[in-house]
């Protein structure tokens, strides 16, 4: 059975999800979904996703949403293909998870404001809040030192094996360093830029980027 998920590819949540699913050799099938035209928000697509988000996966007939939650499923359900995305323990799923938090908390929520501030809100004919920019940026900058610690300890967030806490940070960090022009970030912190470097060059993100940039 071919994975269904819907969303674009160039939205971070559905590169999240695929980055994982060319992790564990899952065979899938990307649907679009326009989100300009705002496709997410018609009831039909409601009834897959009530928020009008993406991406959704539909494996046979089992339905899911929100990007974290899908990885964490198939690299539990497909945990045999690639034992250290996951973890093997209850400790060391933890620390994923955890960093996992992090991600989604302190970094995430950072470079969204800042995409949406740069990029979206120009876009639809608005004006930049730079102040709001700047402040994310601090607050990012605080982050990555507190990255820079860890990552002078372990070779990756949660430990010295690549684990979905790592490709979780993958479309973010793409997003900072190319369109946002934020790349200062992580190239000014030297075990930072070499965990990136490592993490973005792995075949399964090199194979979601060449999706992208085809449909780019």
């Amino acid at each position: 059975m071919v994975v269904k998920v819907y969303g674009p590819i160039k939205a971070a949540c559905p590169q999240r999800v695929l980055a994982c699913l060319f992790e564990l050799g899952v065979d899938f099938e990307l649907i679009y979904v326009n989100l300009e035209a705002n496709e997410q928000k018609h009831p039909d697509f409601l009834q897959k996703q009530p928020f009008g988000q993406v991406p959704v996966v539909e494996d046979d007939d089992f339905r899911l949403f929100e990007s974290r939650a899908i990885i964490r499923y198939y690299a539990t359900k497909y945990g045999d293909k690639n034992k250290n995305l996951y973890g093997t323990t209850l400790e060391e799923k933890a620390l994923v998870d955890q960093w996992l938090e992090v991600e989604a908390h302190h970094f995430n929520d950072m470079v969204y404001t800042i995409v949406l501030q740069k990029l979206v809100i120009p876009k639809m004919g608005g004006k930049t809040d730079f102040d709001l920019v700047h402040n994310c940026e601090q607050k990012l900058e605080q982050v990555f030192d507190i990255y820079e610690q860890r990552l002078s300890k372990n070779s990756y967030l949660a430990g010295d094996q690549f684990t979905l806490a790592d490709l979780s940070h993958l479309p973010g960090i793409r997003y900072l360093i190319n369109e946002c022009e934020l790349g200062h970030l992580v190239r000014d912190r030297k075990k930072v830029n070499l965990w990136w470097d490592d993490i973005s060059n792995r075949p399964a993100w090199k194979k979601v980027m060449h999706l992208f940039n085809g449909q780019g």
